[in-house]
């Protein structure tokens, strides 16, 4: 795997791998699954919006949070070390995991905002419970995406993919 990574990435990536042994950061990438916690909150609260549409307000509530502000900003007790040892991600890693989060935030944003219409509209049930289940099943597909990249895998979606996940 380090034959894969740039020279100019390699010394800082081993590093940092020294550094996060022993932490739930991957020691194969230098990312945590903890991030992947800020998207599980909105994902609980769209699983729930049909039953309460009124929560529409809390989902659109919910803001794209870097990686690195989500630990500036968690409890996850190596915290600064994840914010360091991101600078050290070998963009191998880097890249994919980034088009990714942005994936997911734009997919998220676009929905909700498909959702507050939905909601305003007056739609039916039945209309809000597939809408919703829809975005929260592209998200978790992302998420699975995301968590495969922080353990070592390299591969984005593609937007194609995402597209025939919502129907597009």
């Amino acid at each position: 795997m380090e034959s894969e990574i740039p020279p100019d990435e390699l010394s800082g990536f081993e590093e940092y791998r020294a550094k996060v042994a022993g932490t739930n950061i991957s020691s194969q990438t230098l990312l945590a699954t903890d991030y992947l916690n800020h998207f599980n909150e909105i994902v609980m609260l769209l699983d729930m919006l049909p039953d309460m549409p009124d929560m529409i307000e809390e989902c659109k509530a919910w803001a794209p949070k870097d990686y690195k502000s989500h630990f500036a900003d968690s409890t996850f007790s190596d915290k600064q070390l994840a914010i360091e040892a991101y600078d050290r991600v070998p963009s191998k890693f880097r890249l994919p995991f980034e088009a990714t989060i942005g994936q997911i935030n734009a997919l998220l944003l676009e929905g909700m905002d498909r959702l507050d219409h939905l909601i305003a509209d007056g739609a039916e049930p039945e209309q809000l419970q597939e809408g919703c289940r829809t975005i929260s099943r592209a998200a978790q597909l992302l998420m699975d995406c995301a968590s495969g990249i922080i353990h070592g895998g390299d591969r984005a979606m593609a937007q194609a993919e995402i597209d025939g996940l919502l129907g597009r």
